[in-house]
């Protein structure tokens, strides 16, 4: 009888697990894929084929566009982690108590406002008239206003700046874990700061590390609100290639075929993240 009642209390503590990945993950993307190698031949007659990948293939400016985006995300990632891990450590290792709430609170609000307000506070800044501009052009150092809007360089700082805390979290809870007499005996044995960090830190923060740029990659590489608001209409970013299919074009066929390439690309680029830093998901997951 026990056995019985543990079992479904079991089941019934899964079920909402189960059925928040039937219902909102597996069944779309099934439906996302069926739609996908869908072929549209007259008015409401279809049939199976690959000739919307085929397109894609066959469209320069798409694979051009789906190129560019996975460098930009993870050149973008690349950043996120060089300035997350300083601010990560310090937090970590070098504040202690009320200091290491504060900083960290710091990091967290201004993730409490939207995507949308934050991507926006970002446009005031780098527009022609905006704050840096002005106060460039108050300190002489430009005679006219600068447009810092519509290129790569703002599409990165705004990616970066959405994505930070995402990778701040993860390697906080991982170098807590991290004993302090471990850094110490580096030092007493006669370590460098640069050979401890190396052979005893990033060691033990890898899976903090593999986490975060996993976590931030997919935000990046699937972030759409960001390069178009930042880079402008012609900011070529393939997100905006899917929702130009499904909303401007109404041609859900191919707009489903850029969605699985997308889905196939970050899983990809996590695969072969995970074999190059030698974790497991598993891992990186249970000790972040």
């Amino acid at each position: 009888m026990t056995s019985d009642t543990s079992k479904l209390g079991f089941y019934l503590l899964l079920a909402p697990i189960l059925l928040w990945l039937v219902v909102l993950i597996i069944l779309p993307h099934v439906g996302l894929f069926w739609v996908s190698i869908s072929e549209k031949i007259g008015p409401r007659e279809y049939e199976t084929g690959l000739g919307n990948y085929a397109t894609f293939f066959g469209e320069p400016l798409y694979w051009r566009t789906f190129a560019r985006t996975a460098i930009m995300s993870i050149l973008a990632t690349a950043l996120t982690l060089i300035f997350g891990f300083p601010i990560a450590y310090y937090i970590a290792k070098l504040t202690k108590g009320r200091t290491k709430t504060t900083l960290f609170l710091m990091c967290m609000i201004p993730f409490w406002v939207s995507e949308l307000v934050r991507t926006f506070g970002w446009m005031i800044l780098l527009r022609e008239t905006g704050v840096i501009s002005n106060t460039l052009q108050y300190l002489g150092l430009v005679s006219g206003p600068v447009e810092f809007l519509y290129n790569d360089a703002a599409i990165m700082v705004g990616l970066v700046y959405t994505s930070i805390l995402f990778m701040v979290v993860p390697l906080v809870t991982t170098l807590d874990s991290l004993d302090d007499s471990l850094i110490e005996a580096g030092y007493d044995l006669g370590g460098t700061s640069t050979s401890v960090m190396r052979e005893i830190v990033i060691p033990h923060a890898m899976p903090g590390i593999v986490s975060g740029c996993i976590v931030v990659f997919m935000l990046s590489l699937g972030n759409y609100l960001t390069p178009i608001l930042l880079g402008g209409k012609d900011s070529l970013w393939f997100t905006g290639m899917i929702y130009t299919q499904f909303i401007t074009r109404f041609n859900w066929e191919l707009g489903s075929a850029l969605g699985f390439l997308l889905l196939a690309l970050s899983s990809a680029v996590v695969f072969l993240g995970l074999k190059l830093s030698r974790q497991s998901l598993a891992e990186t997951m249970g000790r972040s």
